[in-house]
């Protein structure tokens, strides 16, 4: 017999696959990152499943119990996700300078030679 917790995580496991697809299929996600969240949903379902594959993961691991597996993989997960965030912004702000110069080249270019045609 499932707990009340089990049936949360598949709930919310099957909602989270749902949307990451629907992003998908909206060209709103790339096919790495519809690989990766639908990983991270399934694994999500298949833990709420089968909570005590935590335990041996633990065993086999050499960490005390299957609760704290799941949190240092959690802790693990986000700081991976927190750098690529960062080097996406990253490379977001180089582009943004890039236009930015590039525009402001491109005003002075276009001023310069209309106040040619005034004098």
């Amino acid at each position: 017999m499932l707990h009340l917790y089990q049936y949360i995580g598949i709930f919310v496991g099957i909602i989270a696959l749902i949307f990451t697809l629907i992003r998908f299929r909206g060209g709103k996600l790339s096919l790495g990152m519809l690989g990766l969240w639908s990983g991270v949903w399934l694994i999500v379902i298949s833990l709420s499943i089968f909570p005590d594959f935590t335990s041996t993961l633990a065993i086999a691991t050499g960490i005390g119990r299957g609760l704290d597996v799941i949190l240092i993989i959690g802790l693990i997960g986000c700081y991976y996700l927190i750098f690529r965030i960062y080097n996406m912004l990253e490379s977001i702000e180089e582009e943004i300078n890039l236009l930015v110069r590039e525009i402001a080249l491109e005003k002075g270019i276009n001023k310069g030679s209309s106040s040619e045609h005034q004098d």
